[in-house]
């Protein structure tokens, strides 16, 4: 199965929590903003999203709860989601000014967030079910 995702030549990919409702909603905002369709999109608890997290020698992505792969390469917490950030619709590249913070600074209140987003947010028994019109942005499991 890695051999297929290597022959995608995938450029972007972003892994979530797929049973986060936080995340979940990420990944709507992120494909609403995204009209040129830069990102592809996995679960970090599917098949699809193990195999690239082990292959950037990812353990466990639940701290983190957001990684973004480019090519051979991948951020985590702040410095993924500012990237995000950039390569959507404006307004939303302007959130990139937050790049002058440093980024253990960003990324401690990243991690707050993240430890509070399912008593925030909640929590779903399963990962979300991408609906049909954008089914072909997230990669598949078969």
């Amino acid at each position: 199965m890695l051999c297929a995702y290597r022959a995608m030549q995938i450029e972007r990919v972003v892994i979530f929590d797929g049973v986060c409702n936080f995340c979940s909603g990420a990944v709507d905002f992120i494909i609403n903003r995204d009209p040129q369709a830069k990102f592809r999109f996995a679960p970090n608890q599917s098949n699809a999203g193990q195999i690239l997290m082990e292959r950037h020698q990812i353990q466990d992505l639940s701290d983190e709860t957001l990684m973004l792969i480019e090519g051979d390469t991948y951020k985590l917490r702040t410095e993924a989601a500012l990237a995000i950030a950039a390569e959507l619709k404006w307004p939303w590249p302007l959130f990139t000014v937050f790049l002058l913070l440093p980024v253990t600074f960003r990324d401690y209140f990243y991690r707050v967030f993240a430890r509070n987003r399912y008593r925030l947010f909640g929590k779903k028994n399963a990962c979300m079910v991408p609906s049909a019109d954008v089914r072909n942005r997230f990669l598949d499991d078969t």
